[in-house]
């Protein structure tokens, strides 16, 4: 079996960053959900 998780900072930041939600309706919703939660981290 092959290791199928390769981290990398910039992908991750790109693909579920917090510009990246902002950009889209979608994406704010999501925010704002985790704003609601209380997260301490709201993305990546």
């Amino acid at each position: 079996m092959s290791v199928t998780y390769q981290p990398k900072k910039k992908k991750r930041k790109r693909v579920h960053g917090f510009l990246v939600r902002q950009r889209t309706k979608y994406g704010r919703r999501v925010i704002s959900r985790r704003r609601r939660k209380k997260r301490t981290r709201l993305t990546v």
